[in-house]
């Protein structure tokens, strides 16, 4: 019940949903706006009404905030703009009716990763203080640790979180399977997940995940290079995504599929499949 895909909102926010059922998702997770500008038109009403609808047959429906947007920012322009645009994107989840809003922690570029860390508990404390939609949940994302990106260890995540104790129900973290395993977290068999497992709830909390990524990783762990590939086919592997789907603490966790595809999204019916079949059926009660 809880495996999806994220979909095109192309043609308008409703359709995503609609893609969505075509190919068989559960969960489907969307951007509210084009996500490679800092503003965009209102939602209209009709739009975001038939969305309300669809997003009933849904277990779950979340977003996923532009890449655009840095909150770990040296750049007091770049860091207004960030925390406006996030605003703005919080806002336009409570019209659609979204509670999760996954963002990449931002890159602290010429600063220091201690000072990006605290720039982004700052600018997530400012981003709430001036919201008036207190409902919508803050996902950070793990990242592959590319550049001078924030997120790609579990102490980061923490050190957020505890920066910002002020909002802290209302913040979480959304895993990325292909993040963790590029940024050096293995979990390719079952010793190696449930020692990743322990490290996060000893570091972060089991508590504060909410959703996850599910895409395999064309780049070995601990590249740093953050590059998606279909399930099965990369370098976590089959018993990777086993460990994790059979694991019944993230059985209502929201997973979704951020895997290359085509505008048919065959490539999500297969993965979704391939994802099925690792996850027994449970026994039909007597």
């Amino acid at each position: 019940m809880n495996l999806g895909a994220h979909m095109s909102i192309a043609g308008g926010v409703h359709l995503a949903l609609e893609r969505g059922k075509q190919t068989g998702c559960n969960v489907v997770q969307i951007f509210t706006k084009n996500q490679t500008r800092w503003s965009s038109p209102p939602l209209k009403e009709d739009t975001a009404e038939k969305f309300l609808r669809l997003k009933e047959n849904f277990f779950s429906v979340f977003a996923h905030a532009s890449y655009l947007i840095n909150l770990a920012s040296p750049d007091i322009d770049l860091s207004l703009k960030s925390i406006d645009a996030l605003i703005d994107e919080m806002a336009r989840c409570g019209k659609l009716g979204i509670t999760m809003l996954v963002v990449h922690p931002g890159s602290y570029t010429t600063g220091t990763e201690t000072e990006g860390i605290r720039r982004i508990a700052e600018s997530l404390i400012e981003v709430y203080d001036r919201s008036e939609n207190q409902e919508v949940s803050i996902l950070l994302e793990t990242t592959a640790g590319q550049g001078t990106s924030i997120g790609y260890k579990f102490e980061h995540l923490r050190d957020i979180l505890a920066e910002t104790e002020k909002y802290s129900c209302k913040i979480g973290i959304c895993i990325d399977t292909c993040h963790i395993f590029a940024a050096g977290y293995n979990f390719s068999d079952l010793s190696l997940y449930n020692r990743l497992t322990d490290k996060f709830n000893n570091i972060v909390g089991l508590t504060k995940l909410r959703a996850v990524h599910l895409n395999d990783s064309k780049k070995t762990c601990g590249s740093r290079i953050d590059r998606h590939e279909h399930i099965g086919k990369g370098m976590i592997g089959l018993n990777g995504f086993k460990h994790l789907l059979t694991d019944s603490r993230l059985r209502n966790i929201p997973m979704c599929l951020e895997t290359p595809k085509g505008k048919d999204m065959h490539e999500d019916a297969v993965n979704l499949a391939v994802l099925r079949s690792l996850r027994p059926e449970p026994e039909p009660e007597r």
